[in-house]
């Protein structure tokens, strides 16, 4: 199986609400196939009780592999902060030419493994982290939504949408100045009323055939 070139990590009680607004995009607007990875091939719950499995494990795969490897956050931080395959696998993209992109509590993995050393980032956990992890450089920490530093991207989990619209923008896709941030108010009847092409609408009536049984 081919690699793709877009890649998840997960682990318990991951958060899917803080990077499907950038997977939606990435999959949905742009076509792109995104491995999930975790350390074992097992069914992992987000923290809102989705059941995911990952198609790959750490052992599996390089992180110079991708393009982009994409973190969500935890709430439950010490199951992936002491997954020593996890943090062995960023360890081994800390020369990779892949873009690092991590919001919420999942910066403090990119700490724990080196790659944040010398950079500026942010990061959405309690800050008493700093002082219980010496790891954490906190002369690099910028209290900021979103922070950009060489290949790492980092942002606060309430800011997902300005996160997905930075790590897009980073990687070359154009998503327009108003990315899923429209005034609600502004749209006409017509705006809001859709139609296919008269292709696409073609294509429809042939796959409905498929599903009629009569």
């Amino acid at each position: 199986m081919e690699n793709a070139k877009y890649a998840v990590l997960i682990y318990p009680s991951f958060s899917l609400q803080e990077i499907t607004c950038l997977t939606s995009c990435l999959s949905v607007w742009f076509e792109e196939k995104i491995d999930i990875i975790a350390s074992e091939r097992k069914t992992y719950i987000s923290e809102d009780g989705f059941q995911v499995i990952p198609q790959r494990t750490f052992e599996e795969v390089e992180p110079g592999d991708y393009s982009c490897i994409i973190l969500p956050g935890t709430i439950y931080l010490l199951f992936a902060l002491y997954d020593d395959k996890l943090i062995d696998f960023l360890r081994r993209g800390k020369d990779a030419d892949t873009l690092f992109a991590a919001i919420s509590s999942s910066p403090i993995l990119l700490s724990k493994a080196g790659l944040l050393d010398g950079r500026d980032f942010t990061a959405g956990y309690f800050m008493q982290m700093a002082d219980v992890f010496p790891f954490i450089d906190k002369s690099h920490f910028i209290h900021k939504p979103i922070v950009e530093s060489g290949n790492v991207i980092t942002g606060i989990g309430m800011f997902f949408r300005e996160f997905a619209e930075k790590v897009l923008n980073r990687l070359g896709y154009d998503v327009g100045p108003d990315f899923m941030n429209m005034d609600v108010n502004k749209y006409t009847e017509s705006d809001l009323t859709f139609y296919w092409s008269d292709e696409e609408y073609k294509e429809f009536l042939e796959e409905l055939k498929d599903f009629k049984k009569d």
